[in-house]
């Protein structure tokens, strides 16, 4: 191999109609890489959208291999790196001209938590488990679901939290961790507020547990306004009695599920 041969580091030993099947290729992945990335969902894509994501891992390979393979001529990683960036600025374009563009490769946002209860249906199809959500609850400061009004899983992964301006009713508490300390089960009935661990509804009970009027199960724990507070399970956390309909700006009442 001659050394510094400006012609091999350019344009290498193929037939001008390579470019033709570079160009080719570089449309092919992408657009593969850029489906891939949208049935994979947003859980794995931090803050970057699935266009911008495949722009990164484009661009990265592109300018990764000619750096340190000689058989790849720069004059193909540099089209490759102009095709890459034209795309992704036809598709800018795109999504900004149509709304159905723009829902293909941005998604839409999806309410995971309404009024303290979680649609499980909607956790599934984001690809988060409950002990996820859970997580990302307790990173904003949340003790248990009865202090959230919405949770929405955003297009770049994120979850906006909205919380009851004022006191918030009993609801399942999150917190301790159930990895580190589960709540304890209610199974032979009382008197109270209890909380399906399931979706996180909230029952008044007055004698034997009855099914989750929003989920079906029969699985439930003590109601609290305040996991960590120490105070008498059930009662709000100025000792008053709370019903499940709740009010606010964002108005609604628990288990309708999302349109």
């Amino acid at each position: 191999m001659v050394p510094l041969d400006f012609g091999r580091m350019f344009l290498g030993d193929f037939s001008p109609l390579f470019f033709l099947e570079v160009a080719l290729r570089t449309v092919v992945i992408f657009g593969w890489l850029l489906l891939l990335l949208r049935l994979m969902g947003k859980r794995g894509l931090a803050q970057l959208s699935p266009l911008e994501f495949a722009i990164v891992i484009g661009l990265g390979s592109a300018a990764g291999d000619p750096m340190f393979y000689p058989e790849v001529p720069l004059a193909h990683a540099m089209l490759v790196i102009a095709l890459v960036v034209g795309m992704q600025r036809l598709l800018a374009w795109l999504v900004i001209k149509n709304e159905s563009v723009e829902t293909f490769i941005e998604g839409v946002p999806v309410e995971l938590v309404r009024d303290g209860v979680m649609f499980n249906a909607a956790l599934d199809r984001s690809n988060l488990s409950r002990e996820d959500l859970f997580e990302r609850l307790r990173v904003a400061g949340v003790r248990q679901l009865g202090e959230v009004q919405r949770v929405y899983f955003e297009q770049d992964g994120n979850l906006s939290v909205f919380l009851h301006a004022q006191d918030a009713p009993p609801g399942l508490p999150i917190v301790p961790p159930w990895d580190l300390e589960t709540p304890p089960s209610v199974t032979q009935g009382g008197r109270g507020l209890l909380a399906c661990t399931h979706c996180g509804a909230v029952c008044p009970v007055d004698g034997p547990v009855p099914p989750c009027p929003q989920c079906g199960r029969v699985a439930w724990t003590h109601a609290t306004a305040d996991p960590l507070g120490g105070g008498p399970q059930g009662s709000g956390r100025d000792g008053g009695d709370h019903g499940l309909g709740l009010g606010g700006p964002l108005g609604g009442g628990p288990g309708t599920a999302p349109g």
